[in-house]
C-alpha cells in the first residue's frame, strides 16, 4: 500500500510542478501588458445607444424571430464574420443563434444580400457593420448601381 500512497503523491507533485511551470512561463513571455485603447466615455455612449437603437429599429421592422434581439445581435455578427472569412468563430456564432431558435434563412438572405452589394473598404469597419444592418431589416435590398455596374470575374484565364 504504500507505493501506491507514494505514487500518487508523485504524480499529483509532477502535475502541481508542471502547472506552475507552466504559468511561470506564460508570465514570462506575456512581459509588461500595456493596457488596451480606450475610448472617451461620451463616443463608448454614444455606440452603446447606436447598437440599442438598431435592435430597436430591427424589432419594429422584422415580424417573427429575426427580429428578437438575441437573434439581431448574433445574427449581425455571424454575418460580418462570415464576411471577414473568420469562419470558425462565424459558425460558433451561429451555433448560439440556432440555439435560440432564430431562422438560419435569415442568415442566408442578409449574406446574400450583404455580397451583392459589392466591395467593402476593410479597413472601414463602420461600412460593414452598417451594410450588415441595412441588410438585416431587408435582405432582399437591390445591389447599389456602383456594384451592379462591376463587370464580373472572367472564369478563363484568357488565349494565350
Amino acid at each position: 500500500m504504500p507505493l501506491i500512497s507514494f505514487l500518487r503523491i508523485f504524480r499529483a507533485a509532477l502535475f502541481v510542478a508542471a502547472l506552475s511551470f507552466s504559468a511561470t512561463a506564460a508570465v514570462a513571455q506575456s512581459g509588461s501588458p500595456k493596457p488596451p485603447e480606450q475610448k472617451p466615455a461620451g463616443e463608448t455612449a454614444k455606440d452603446g445607444q447606436k447598437s440599442i437603437d438598431e435592435i430597436a429599429e430591427a424589432a419594429r421592422v422584422l415580424t417573427g424571430p429575426a427580429g428578437n434581439p438575441e437573434c439581431v445581435w448574433l445574427g449581425r455578427r455571424v454575418v460580418s464574420l462570415l464576411w471577414r472569412d473568420d469562419l470558425d468563430t462565424a459558425f460558433r456564432h451561429l451555433d448560439l443563434y440556432d440555439r435560440f431558435g432564430c431562422p438560419s434563412s435569415h442568415i442566408q438572405a442578409t449574406f446574400r444580400c450583404v455580397v451583392r452589394q459589392g466591395h467593402i473598404d476593410p479597413k472601414a469597419q463602420d461600412s460593414l457593420t452598417g451594410r450588415v444592418h441595412a441588410c438585416w431589416l431587408n435582405p432582399g435590398l437591390a445591389p447599389t448601381p456602383a456594384a451592379a455596374a462591376q463587370p464580373p470575374a472572367s472564369a478563363g484565364t484568357g488565349s494565350h
